[in-house]
């Protein structure tokens, strides 16, 4: 990698909580379809709220959803709006604990939260880690470089500071992967010339294929804090 390529890889979770939040479509693959997930993510509050529907013959999901680190709240609907309406109902929630493994669609929501961090990564380790440049493609009309985030053994050491954990609150870490979130493999970026984040690919052990997080799909509405809930019986 690059010296500019590195920077960039070191910044780009940064610049997500620089801009406070960001919009992101994310697609949970499973074995009857997967699920899709149109939302917005706070990445001061880590929180995110959305539109989640099913594809394939698996729809029992369909409805909005809001999620920290520790809680998932979902409001089922039969016929889902195509982006959450920017005040969420007040009822008709029901809420559970956001589970750190077994689960893709909660891996999936604890790592697109631990996509934003207060300050850069240590430029100077992702290298050292395994962090490496794999081509450039563009991701609507952005051109954007690839880049593979440190190896799951190499960020899984000791040193929290080796950069590119991407440390949800939950304790979900990407790129590299974390036994909690069952994270497995390579995390991919697709960063552009900025160091703004575009794209992101995780591999999941629960799923059949990566989760496919990709920023900018729509229109970034602002986040309402979740209330204090306790999981519905």
């Amino acid at each position: 990698m690059t010296s500019d390529e590195v920077n960039r890889l070191a910044v780009t979770r940064f610049l997500n909580y620089q801009a406070e939040g960001r919009a992101v479509t994310i697609d949970v693959p499973n074995l009857d379809g997967g699920l899709v997930i149109t939302a917005s993510v706070d990445y001061r509050t880590h929180t995110g709220y959305g539109v989640v529907r099913g594809t394939g013959r698996d729809t029992s999901s369909d409805g909005l959803i809001r999620w920290t680190a520790s809680t998932v709240l979902v409001h089922p609907m039969t016929d889902p709006p195509e982006v959450a309406p920017a005040s969420p109902p007040e009822s008709g929630w029901y809420s559970r604990p956001l589970l750190t493994s077994g689960m893709t669609l909660d891996s999936a929501l604890a790592i697109v939260l631990g996509l934003g961090s207060d300050r850069p990564d240590n430029s100077a380790l992702l290298p050292q880690n395994g962090a490496s440049w794999v081509g450039r493609e563009e991701v609507r009309g952005h051109p954007t470089d690839i880049m593979n985030g440190p190896r799951a053994e190499a960020d899984s050491g000791a040193d929290a500071d080796a950069g590119g954990g991407a440390e949800a609150e939950s304790g979900a870490e990407v790129p590299g992967g974390d036994p909690g979130t069952g994270t497995s493999g390579t995390v991919r970026y697709w960063i552009g010339s900025d160091g703004t984040m575009y794209r992101v690919e995780v591999g999941i052990a629960s799923a059949p294929e990566p989760v496919v997080l990709d920023f900018d799909t729509q229109t970034y509405v602002p986040v309402e804090p979740l209330p204090e809930a306790t999981p519905t019986p």
